[in-house]
């Protein structure tokens, strides 16, 4: 058995996550998502679709991106 990364549980049906070089153990799909998908620049909170990008920021949405002053991004034409 494995160790989850995120939330120290020891379980047998663990998986393996590599990025960049580096590699997490999970126990679920909740603890991975909450260790390696961004945060909205905004919101915070976790960003599990494609979101949008101004400049070196990600917001989970256009709605908070307009907030944050990127007038110009809409989430749909």
């Amino acid at each position: 058995m494995a160790i989850c990364d995120t939330c120290g549980n020891d379980y047998a049906g663990t998986f393996t996550v590599s990025r960049d070089g580096q590699s997490w153990t999970f126990d679920s799909f909740e603890c991975a998502a909450n260790e390696l998908a961004p945060v909205c620049a905004h919101c915070s909170c976790r960003i599990l679709g494609h979101g949008v990008e101004a400049g070196a920021q990600i917001f989970c949405c256009a709605h908070c991106a307009r907030r944050a002053g990127h007038e110009s991004l809409a989430d749909h034409a």
